[in-house]
């Protein structure tokens, strides 16, 4: 997997948060967004808690932890526009 590419598909290398953050695969979840000490929730599920090296690999995608990691910034549109982008890079990463 891509180091620039997170465990959601979040392609890091054009993240609008990337000068705040080293990156979920870098910082193993720990990003500028988590719980204070914890992973982000979707980085939990996938890499802690299932062993996975990406949600590409779950067959619950996109799960409630996706839907429920919402960046506020976004619309409605856009929040599912980039849940629909992240996923087609997974599954594509995947084959």
């Amino acid at each position: 997997m891509s180091c620039d590419i997170s465990c959601c598909g979040t392609d890091c290398s054009v993240c609008e948060y990337k000068n705040m953050c080293g990156g979920c695969n870098a910082l193993k979840g720990r990003v500028f967004h988590a719980p204070e000490g914890r992973a982000c929730p979707i980085y939990e599920c996938c890499c802690e808690k299932n062993g996975f090296n990406n949600c590409g690999q779950c067959s619950k995608l996109p799960c409630d932890i996706i839907r429920g990691a919402r960046d506020p910034n976004y619309s409605d549109e856009e929040f599912e526009r980039s849940i629909i982008e992240r996923v087609n890079r997974l599954k594509e990463m995947n084959r």
